[in-house]
């Protein structure tokens, strides 16, 4: 494990440098900010569009690029731009029946009204489920930073919740508490095999369940009703569930891959069965063994009936130790196992979304030779600049609450994310802030990367605000209940 890193080296850095990049990025994330009603509503994708003839979407407001950007905003108390933007978000919601409930995953105002894209204009014309699942999460986030308890209760945004708690919450064929999406839904926005229960969309809902039931709560003391006590005692038990379901089927580590490895299968009928999903020990991954090592431990990607998701995701991982659904040392256990293998998911510029990727045979087979994940690259084991601020976020947040568990780890955590954030000042302006990175050590701008990314300037200025301004921040992302 690589454990030593050079404080001595960190201190000897020029504050001016740091202060030139953070200027500059200030400077592009205001000219990304657009207004939509003759307010501002948030940003664009893109800072640079693209060409004229590419058909692209990178000049609209995306819910899911905007939720950095927002939380920038809250941080800065410009709170009347994100409550536009979740007013706006709640007008556009869909109505329509076999959409109802879904927030849009993209608008943009054109001649005075309003177009919203719901994935009819994406690349696999697949709706984009986590949006819909960060509204929750950005609205109670803005409730409870800014005090707007009165928008938090009205009207609008209690419909839109119990939309929302209609569309996640409602009857299947599926018994267990996950919710089942196809691929492409989520970040992971081209085929990458990701359909079924991927981590990040479980996480997601985790968060999205929470967020309600808080704003729930909000309402139930102006006007309580028997409906709304039923709605807000059901997304309980539904948290729970959620909840246990997986740290069962999800969390793996040494010791719970050999219980796993010996397990029976093809059992029948027992309701004390042991092996639910029927998962043979063939399909365990050698790169297991030294991925784990005998103390790290990770939320895997998918949980499928023989067909495990190993993979690891990056940003499924972080969201899970912000939103409290891994206990404090299953956190820190995830801490080591990212020390452990820093150079796969650091490297270069932090971090990887995903590990390891696709290639040769399974590359083609399970992307459809997807030229844009090919192996090393974008979704496919690329590396994204825009995930440390999450990531940053868990240690920092684990830090404040448990000042005194593991400190000799957590000091090497705080000390590797210290690395992190100087080798991305160090690059990301000379690389144009960069949409993502290729290779294995993700020292190549993305073959289709776009410059100016707006969430590759965002997730830096939040991370330096969250170790330079105020680390007290950082509670601004976690999922705390109202007082």
């Amino acid at each position: 494990m690589a454990t030593h890193f050079s404080q001595e080296r960190l201190r000897v850095r020029p504050s001016s440098r740091e202060d030139a990049v953070v200027a500059s990025a200030r400077e592009k994330f205001e000219r990304t900010l657009v207004s939509v009603q003759g307010s501002l509503v948030g940003s664009v994708a893109a800072l640079e569009h693209p060409r004229s003839h590419d058909a692209l979407n990178y000049g609209e407001v995306f819910l899911r690029d905007n939720v950095p950007v927002m939380i920038h905003l809250l941080l800065e108390g410009r709170f009347d731009i994100v409550r536009h933007f979740l007013s706006v978000c709640l007008d556009l919601q869909s109505s329509t029946y076999q959409t109802r409930g879904v927030f849009p995953t993209s608008f943009i105002e054109e001649n005075g009204r309003l177009l919203a894209d719901y994935g009819q204009r994406s690349i696999g014309r697949i709706t984009s489920v986590d949006a819909s699942l960060w509204w929750p999460i950005l609205c109670w986030a803005y409730v409870k930073r800014s005090q707007d308890w009165e928008f938090g209760a009205s009207q609008k945004v209690q419909r839109g919740v119990q939309l929302l708690l209609d569309l996640v919450m409602h009857p299947t064929f599926e018994g267990t508490p996950v919710l089942f999406v196809p691929d492409c839904s989520f970040m992971i926005d081209r085929p990458m095999d990701v359909w079924g229960a991927p981590l990040e969309v479980e996480v997601l809902l985790f968060g999205c369940l929470r967020s309600c039931g808080h704003l729930m709560e909000i309402a139930k003391r102006d006007r309580s009703s028997r409906l709304l006590e039923q709605r807000l005692e059901l997304t309980r038990q539904w948290i729970h569930d959620l909840r246990s379901f997986l740290l069962k089927h999800y969390w793996v580590t040494s010791k719970t891959m050999q219980v796993l490895r010996r397990r029976p299968t093809e059992q029948y009928g027992d309701h004390q069965q042991e092996n639910e999903f029927n998962v043979q020990p063939q399909v365990i991954p050698d790169w297991l063994q030294d991925w784990l090592e005998d103390r790290g431990g990770y939320l895997i990607g998918n949980i499928r009936t023989g067909r495990p998701d190993f993979r690891f995701y990056s940003l499924g991982n972080s969201l899970a130790c912000l939103f409290g659904l891994l206990a404090a040392p299953q956190q820190r256990a995830l801490f080591r196992l990212v020390l452990h293998n820093r150079s796969h998911l650091m490297a270069q510029m932090p971090m990887r979304i995903c590990h390891p990727p696709m290639e040769a045979a399974e590359w083609m087979n399970k992307t459809g030779s997807d030229p844009k994940n090919w192996p090393w690259s974008y979704h496919n084991g690329g590396h994204w600049p825009c995930l440390l601020w999450s990531f940053g976020g868990a240690i920092l947040q684990h830090e404040q609450r448990h000042p005194q568990a593991d400190v000799l780890l957590m000091g090497q955590a705080k000390a590797m994310l210290e690395e992190c954030y100087w080798s991305q000042l160090n690059q990301l302006p000379r690389q144009q802030w960069a949409e993502y990175f290729d290779g294995p050590t993700g020292t190549w701008v993305g073959q289709q990367s776009r410059t100016y990314q707006t969430w590759t300037i965002v997730g830096f200025l939040l991370l330096h605000h969250l170790l330079r301004v105020n680390p007290a921040d950082v509670s601004v992302l976690s999922l705390d209940g109202p007082p």
